[in-house]
Order: C-alpha cells, then sequence, then structure tokens
C-alpha cells in the first residue's frame, strides 16, 4: 500500500498492538490451566523472548525497511522459495487471527445480548473492516486507536479494581492457591507447558513489520518497545492476580470469559459488562490489524511475481481493495468451512505464528552473514538471536505435545497453501509442459491445439519479457556470475542490464571481457551491458525505470557499505541479492 501521510508511533501501536494485546484476555486462563500456580512466570518467560526479539526485528527492518516482515528478510538474504514459505505462513497466521478474533468477539457479544446470531454477526465483523480496510489505512488507524485507548484504560481499571480488592479480603485464596499441588507433576513441566501455551500471547508483534513503510520514520523500534511493555506487565500481572482472587479449580469453569469474571469478582457487575465490551472491541481491533498487515505483505509479494498482477489495482485511496476483498472471501470461505467451530484454527494460528518468528531469526542471522556491509541502526548479538531462536521450537515443540491434532490441521492448511505458491512461482515451467503437451496430442485436435499454443506461447513470452537490471560498480567474474546464478535460480527472464554508473573516465575493458564470458556460460539469458555517466543513486534509479519500463523491485544491487550516502528504502524498492 502506498499513503501520502504516514503513520505516527500511537498509531501504528495501536494497528498492531490490538492484536497483541487482546492476548490478555486468554492467555492467563490457558497459561494457568497448565502452569497453575506458576503461570506468572512462564508469562514473565514469554516477556523476556519478546525482549530479545525487540532487536532482532530492529536490526532487521532497519537494514532493509521495507513491508513484509520476515519475506522481506528473506528474499533480501535467501531465495524466493524460502521467503514464500515465510510469506504463506504469515497469511495463514493472519487468516486464522482474522477468524478466530472476529469469531470470539461475537461470542463476548453473545455473553451479554443472548439472542446474537454468532456465525452470521461473525460474518459482519470480517465486512466491516474489509470495508474500512478498503477505505485507506488512515481511517483504520484512528479505529485503531480509539479501540487501543479504550482496551488499555479497561485492563488499568481491572487491575487497580483487583489489587483494591486483594488489600481489603487478603492474601488466602493465594495461599491455597500456591499450596495445591503442580498438575503437570513438577515445576520443570509445568513451567515448559505454561510457556509454550503464554507464548501464543505475543501474536501480533510481527504486524508492525509488514506495514513498516506505512510509519513515519523512526517509528518502527518504538512499536515494538511498546508492544514489549503493554505485554511484559499485563499478561504476567493479570495472571497473578487471578491466581491471588479466584481459586484454581474455578479458571476452567470460566476460561472463555475469565476476565470477565474476575472483574464481576473485584468490582461487581459494572466491571464484569465493561471488560467484555472491552473484549468486543479489542479482538475486532485484531481482526482490523490482520487486514492491515495481510494487505501490506500481499502488495509486496505480487509486486515480486508471486501473486497474479490483478490483486495490485489500487482505489482512490490508495487502497489495494482486491487484496482486501480476497482475504474476506478466505476468511468466509474458512467459516463455513469449519461450520463456526473455529477452534480447529487454533493449532494454524499458533503453529503458522511461531513458525514466521522463527524464520524471522533466521533471517537475521543470514543478514549478519551474508549482508554484513548493510547498514542498520542496532545490531542483535549473534548467541542472542540463536537463544531467541532455541525459544521459539522449544514452544513449538511444546504446542505439538499439547495439541497434536492441532498441528495436523495446520499441515491440511499449509500443505494446499504452498502447492499455489509453488505453482505460482514455477508457471513459466508449467506453461512450456503445457505447450510441449498440446503439441504431442495436435494431431487428432489439430484446429483446438494451435490455437491454444497460439495463446500458450505468447504468455510465456510475456513472462520470459521481463527485463532485469543489475547495477554494478565493476565486480569481478566471481561476483558476476553469483548475480547470474541467483537471476537463473529466482526469476523467469531471457534478459539482464548490467549497469555500470560511472562518474568518471575509466577502462571498463575488463569488464566487458568477463560479460562476454558470462554471456557464452549462460546462453539462455542475454546479457545487455550498458555505462551510464552520473553518480549512482534514487534519481536516476527512477529515471532508468522510467526510461526503460522496468519496475524497481526488478532491479538489483549488491550490500552497500557504510559509506553509501542512501537508506535502502530511498531506493524504492531496488532487492539486494548479493
Amino acid at each position: 500500500m502506498s499513503f501520502t501521510k504516514k503513520l505516527n508511533e500511537l498509531q501504528s501501536t495501536a494497528i498492531c498492538g490490538n492484536d497483541i494485546s487482546s492476548s490478555c484476555l486468554y492467555v492467563s486462563a490457558l497459561t494457568i490451566m497448565y502452569a497453575g500456580q506458576f503461570a506468572w512466570i512462564s508469562l514473565l518467560i514469554v516477556g523476556l523472548v519478546l525482549f530479545l526479539f525487540r532487536k532482532i526485528y530492529g536490526e532487521v527492518v532497519g537494514a532493509i525497511p521495507l513491508n513484509g516482515g520476515a519475506y522481506n528478510v528473506l528474499l533480501n538474504t535467501s531465495t524466493k522459495r524460502l521467503a514464500s514459505l515465510a510469506a504463506a505462513l504469515t497469511i495463514l497466521s493472519y487468516m486464522a487471527t482474522a477468524v478466530i478474533s472476529a469469531s470470539e468477539a461475537m461470542h463476548y457479544l453473545a455473553s451479554i445480548y443472548k439472542a446474537l446470531p454468532v456465525d452470521y454477526s461473525t460474518t459482519v465483523v470480517l465486512l466491516c473492516f474489509t470495508g474500512l480496510a478498503i477505505l485507506g489505512i488512515g481511517e483504520s488507524a484512528i479505529v485503531a486507536v480509539i479501540i487501543f485507548i479504550i482496551h488499555l484504560s479497561t485492563l488499568s481499571i481491572l487491575v487497580v479494581t483487583s489489587a483494591w480488592f486483594i488489600m481489603m479480603h487478603g492474601l488466602e485464596i493465594f495461599h491455597l492457591n500456591w499450596s495445591l499441588p503442580i498438575q503437570s507433576g513438577n515445576f520443570t513441566t509445568a513451567l515448559f507447558l505454561g510457556f509454550a501455551t503464554a507464548m501464543l500471547g505475543i501474536s501480533g508483534f510481527e504486524s508492525s513489520a509488514n506495514f513498516v513503510e506505512e510509519q513515519e520514520h523512526g517509528v518502527f523500534p518504538k512499536t515494538l518497545r511498546n508492544m514489549w511493555a503493554v505485554v511484559s506487565f499485563f499478561n504476567p500481572v493479570i495472571a497473578l492476580i487471578l491466581i491471588c482472587v479466584i481459586p484454581l479449580a474455578l479458571v476452567g469453569e470460566h476460561q472463555e470469559s475469565l476476565l470477565a469474571f474476575l472483574g464481576h469478582t473485584t468490582g461487581g457487575k459494572w466491571l464484569a459488562y465493561l471488560v467484555s465490551i472491552d473484549a468486543v472491541l479489542v479482538l475486532c481491533g485484531a481482526v482490523l490489524t490482520s487486514f492491515v498487515g495481510v494487505s501490506g505483505l500481499l502488495e509486496r509479494i505480487t509486486l515480486d511475481r508471486i501473486l497474479p498482477n490483478y490483486f495490485l489495482k489500487k482505489n482512490k485511496r490508495g487502497s489495494n481493495y482486491r487484496i482486501v476483498i480476497a482475504f474476506f472471501i478466505l476468511c468466509v470461505s474458512v467459516l463455513v468451512v469449519t461450520k463456526g467451530h473455529v477452534a480447529a484454527l487454533a493449532g494454524v494460528y499458533t503453529f503458522s505464528f511461531l513458525a514466521v518468528m522463527a524464520l524471522f531469526g533466521f533471517g537475521n542471522l543470514l543478514l549478519k552473514f551474508k549482508r554484513s556491509r548493510l547498514p542498520r541502526p542496532e545490531r542483535a548479538n549473534g548467541l542472542i538471536v540463536l537463544i531467541a531462536i532455541a525459544l521459539i521450537i522449544v514452544a513449538f515443540i511444546g504446542n505439538i505435545i499439547l495439541h497434536l491434532d492441532y498441528f495436523y490441521t495446520f499441515l491440511n492448511y499449509l500443505i494446499p497453501t504452498l502447492l499455489f505458491i509453488a505453482i505460482m512461482l514455477n508457471r513459466a515451467f508449467i506453461v512450456k509442459m503445457c505447450i510441449e503437451l498440446l503439441e504431442y496430442i495436435s494431431k487428432p485436435f489439430q484446429k483446438i491445439v494451435i490455437k491454444s499454443n497460439k495463446y500458450l506461447q505468447k504468455l510465456h513470452t510475456k513472462i520470459n519479457a521481463q527485463e532485469f537490471v543489475f547495477f554494478t560498480k565493476g565486480d569481478n567474474v566471481a561476483v558476476l556470475n553469483l548475480v547470474m546464478q541467483y537471476v537463473q535460480s529466482n526469476e523467469t527472464t531471457k534478459k539482464l542490464k548490467i549497469v555500470n554508473i560511472k562518474s568518471e573516465n575509466h577502462s571498463n575493458e575488463l569488464l566487458r571481457k568477463d560479460l562476454e564470458v558470462l554471456d557464452r556460460a549462460y546462453p539462455e539469458i542475454d546479457i545487455d551491458f550498458i555505462e551510464i555517466p552520473g553518480v549512482f543513486g534514487p534519481d536516476i534509479i527512477d529515471e532508468l525505470s522510467k526510461k526503460w519500463s522496468i519496475p524497481k523491485n526488478f532491479m538489483f544491487i549488491g550490500a552497500p557499505g557504510n559509506k553509501f550516502p542512501y537508506r535502502v528504502s530511498e531506493l524504492g524498492g531496488v532487492r539486494l541479492i548479493m
């Protein structure tokens, strides 16, 4: 998405914060179910994990501040196929988040208004936020900010009221709960299972990276800090309050609306109603987060030719309305298939989110090794990154142990998604195979085959007609050979322009000879060497993009050094491949 007005700190935090802060409504109950009286410790460990990922995300997005999150970093440090896996997992996570959040919001509302038809209401919520996303991110941000402020205010009131209740009634319930035998057998197992469950409470942390281009400069790391602060304070504190106020035996009975029950216990009906209304609003805010995040991601992967260009059409407000509508249709179809029983989607939500976090950490390591010269505002220690990834893997394994059936459901959704993306990535090859098949059966169906063959030939030619550009500083043959290997492995093209921008007269004879060797080594790709006087920068990239009608995301460069005067984001989407 492209917008003239960038989002400030509050707006950006609200959009992604509604998702992650809505976890307070369910994660405490779930963690207590497995960790018992030690749930608050598990939630504190999750806060530590999130603290580690602050620098991981800060380094990656600071170095490559483009939409796409894990997809973006893997695209610029590895292959398109691995990046596509991250994109598929992120899309599944957003889909599950949208459907589950909308459904849970309507279940909370149904606890107030008993006659509410939950399934139809869930569809209406998804439709409303589809319309809001089509109006643009500016309008979405206003709604998100209102919801976010109400939510934090409600949680603060709940915490203060509960603290007063504890002061008045003492710690008798806490001592009773603390003395109970550990359900999981021992302290370590309780913490492990509680931690695996509590990791669901940070879903949404990755969302800010998916619309970073719509944020004002310097806002992104502040959104990470703010989300970490909210989750690290409210989740453990609320879990500790629950252990001080409510007997653990009653937690399971009120699992779906535990905070409303806490509000009723400590403040009365008015607080229970306030928490329920807040739950409806903030869960709807999580739906909005999904629409905003998936729009930024799908636009990016469409620009990179993974999805058809059909989805790039924008309205007057700059919104990718076709992407938003397609995502709405996908969510509704999932709601219909599950017949409103969205518990099956919990596995998709859990495992896709954790996998995206792990891939982002892996992308950070690749950035360190393969793009070490790329300037970045901060750096995460390599050992810290490995520890963070290991903790995510522990949570992933823990959730498999707890919910093996959910893991199978996750695979049932992931495999078709990956199959679709594989088809899109290999469509040139598939089209070629179709051509050969039609030629084989052309004799009995000659007229039909001839017409179909002409169409497919045009389509195949069109796919391969896209030209690509690599800007070279005069690299040696080994570097240029790696460039050719990357283009051959990741792009479908027949022509590569190798451009040398030179600010002074110097001989390029050696470079020309190297390119002649590569031209013979890669006969399927036509190499066109061009020398242009000037200084490399955004202006000349923009000029050449318009002159040659080549999109900037089809232009490549090697990783710039510390002396490079521009940020990567200022180059308009030019891709790093070396």
